[in-house]
C-alpha cells in the first residue's frame, strides 16, 4: 500500500495511476506475472498488460523471457534516470518541430497578420504578469526588440538573478551596438555581479530601490512590489507599450542623474 502523497509524487515522474500501483507492487514482490500484479495492485486483469508494457517503455520494467511471462522492477534509481533521458528526447524532439515550423510559410503569413496595420486598442498594449518567471521571460521579450538601450533598475537582492537570467543576452545586445545602463545598490555583497556586468553595461550605483526595465523610451515593465518581501511566485509587475509608457520613459531619463547617486 501507498500513501495518496507518494501516490502523488510518482505521478510526477510521468506514471498514471494504474501505472504507479504495479510498480510499486514489483518494486516489493520481485517477479511477477500479470496476473499476479493486478491481484496485488489491485487493477483489472485485462488492463494489466497495457501498463506493465507502458512502463516498460518508460523504463520502470523489465520482461522475463519465461513461461509465463514474468516481469521485474527496474530499480529507483535507474528508472528515475531513464525519466530524465525520455524527458530530454522528447523536449529535443518538440524543440526540433518547433524550428522547422519557424521557417514554413506558414509562420510567415501569420506574421504578416499579426505586423498588418490594424485599429489600435490601448489595452492591448498594456498588461499585468504574475510570478517572476513570467515577468523575466516578458523582459527578455522586450529586450530582445531594443536598437538604442536598456536601462534597468534593480536591488541589491535581485541583482543576482538579473546577472544570471540575462547576461546571454546582454552579450547579444551589447554586439550589436545596443547601450545597457544598470542601476543598483552596491555594496560587498553585489560586487561580483557587478564587476560580471561591467564587460556589457554601465552599472551605477543608486539608493533608488525601484524596480523597472525600459526599452527604448517606448516599453517599460515596472515590479510593483518588494522583492525582499515577496515570493517569486507572488511576484507582479505592469507592462506598457502605450503613449504614458513613452512618457513615463521620458520623463525618467530626464530625471536620472538626479536620481543617481
Amino acid at each position: 500500500m501507498i500513501t495518496p502523497n507518494t501516490e502523488k509524487q510518482l505521478r510526477g515522474l510521468g506514471l498514471n495511476g494504474y501505472e504507479v500501483k504495479i510498480w510499486t507492487a514489483l518494486l516489493s514482490r520481485g517477479a511477477s506475472t500479470a496476473g499476479e500484479l493486478s491481484g496485488i495492485a489491485n487493477i483489472p486483469r485485462s488492463r494489466s498488460y497495457d501498463v506493465l508494457e507502458s512502463l516498460k517503455k518508460k523504463g520502470f520494467v523489465k520482461i522475463k523471457n519465461t513461461k509465463p511471462v514474468r516481469y521485474t522492477a527496474i530499480s529507483p534509481t535507474e528508472a528515475l534516470e531513464n525519466t530524465k533521458k525520455n524527458t530530454r528526447e522528447s523536449a529535443s524532439g518538440e524543440i526540433k518541430k518547433l524550428d522547422k515550423l519557424k521557417n514554413t510559410s506558414i509562420i510567415s503569413k501569420l506574421t504578416v497578420t499579426h505586423t498588418k496595420e490594424k485599429p489600435t486598442d490601448q489595452s492591448s498594449l498594456s498588461g499585468v504578469l504574475r510570478g517572476r518567471t513570467n515577468l523575466y521571460n516578458h523582459i527578455e521579450y522586450i529586450m530582445n526588440k531594443a536598437e538604442k538601450y536598456v536601462l534597468i533598475y534593480t536591488t541589491e537582492k535581485e541583482i543576482k538573478n538579473i546577472v544570471r537570467h540575462f547576461t546571454p543576452l546582454f552579450k547579444k545586445l551589447k554586439n550589436k551596438g545596443t547601450k545597457i545602463k544598470i542601476a543598483t545598490q552596491t555594496s560587498s555583497q553585489t560586487k561580483k555581479f557587478v564587476g560580471d556586468m561591467k564587460e556589457f553595461a554601465e552599472v551605477t550605483n543608486t539608493n533608488n530601490k525601484a524596480r523597472f526595465c525600459i526599452v527604448d523610451g517606448k516599453e517599460i515593465v515596472f515590479m510593483v512590489l518588494d522583492d525582499s518581501e515577496i515570493h517569486p511566485v507572488y511576484d507582479v509587475g505592469i507592462w506598457m507599450n502605450t503613449n504614458l509608457a513613452k512618457d513615463l520613459g521620458r520623463f525618467i531619463l530626464s530625471n536620472q542623474q538626479n536620481q543617481l547617486k
